[in-house]
């Protein structure tokens, strides 16, 4: 398999961000969810947090590298058999994906940060917050955070459930050309 994408297939980096950050996403939605409703006395009470910032901060870090790496290679023509409203959704649908996954961790950081602590993330590195202590703003960007976590995780079932479309129904190459097939 080739390394870059070409104009009929995706390469091997584009596949592997892409499951990655799915799993990623779906991985930190679980999580958040799980762990809103922990008890202070809860063993994970602080170890959950310190996991889903630290994995959203390098989350934060592969989409730079892949919004980088999307520019710097073709993208693979859709299939002959695609209508146009098709192309045009699917389009839509990752230019909404992109912005609502930087969105949520934008807010993220921002409902971490918002007291002008840093984020440490596993230890190895520090982000440092750049609002200092902004009053209620964690507030806000929890309710952005909230909102975009979902947005994601019902855009992504969507996007997901157009995969199988093309896979089940209408059974072109689709969701093979993303499995490297």
């Amino acid at each position: 398999m080739q390394i870059r994408n070409t104009p009929a297939d995706y390469g091997l980096v584009t596949i592997v961000i892409h499951w990655l950050v799915a799993l990623a996403v779906f991985g930190l939605f679980g999580l958040g969810y799980w762990m809103v409703d922990l008890s202070y006395y809860d063993d994970w009470y602080r170890r959950a947090p310190d996991i889903h910032r630290s994995i959203g901060i390098l989350l934060f870090m592969v989409m730079v590298f892949r919004v980088v790496w999307r520019a710097a290679n073709v993208s693979p023509e859709p299939l002959a058999g695609h209508k146009a409203w098709e192309v045009r959704s699917a389009h839509l649908a990752h230019l909404l994906l992109y912005l609502l996954i930087f969105v949520a961790m934008v807010s993220g950081y921002l409902i971490s940060t918002a007291d002008g602590s840093s984020i440490s993330v596993f230890d190895w590195f520090e982000v440092p917050s750049v609002t200092g202590q902004i009053k209620g703003m964690e507030d806000t960007a929890g309710t952005v955070h909230y909102w975009s976590t979902w947005a994601i995780v019902g855009l992504g079932v969507v996007h997901a459930a157009g995969a199988f479309k093309h896979h089940l129904f209408d059974r072109d190459r689709t969701l093979r050309r993303m499995l490297g097939k």
